[in-house]
């Protein structure tokens, strides 16, 4: 499972993102953290913290250096 949403991320990551604008307000991208929180902890830790992280993805939130814990 983990192998899959790493492959599914770097799918996004590789063939969709190019076609976006850029409008990314943290460090690193949010798919970038995503890769690297499920590389560490694993699909279902890791995949909370991807979530927690792109539910503050929004006008009122300031962004900037958000490393994964």
């Amino acid at each position: 499972m983990k192998k899959i949403a790493l492959f599914l991320i770097g799918f996004y990551r590789k063939y969709i993102t190019p076609f976006t604008p850029r409008s990314c307000r943290f460090v690193p991208t949010c798919s970038a953290y995503a890769y690297e929180a499920i590389e560490k902890y694993g699909c279902w830790k890791g995949g909370y913290l991807a979530v927690r992280r792109l539910l503050k993805c929004h006008p009122f939130h300031k962004g900037g250096y958000d490393p994964v814990p």
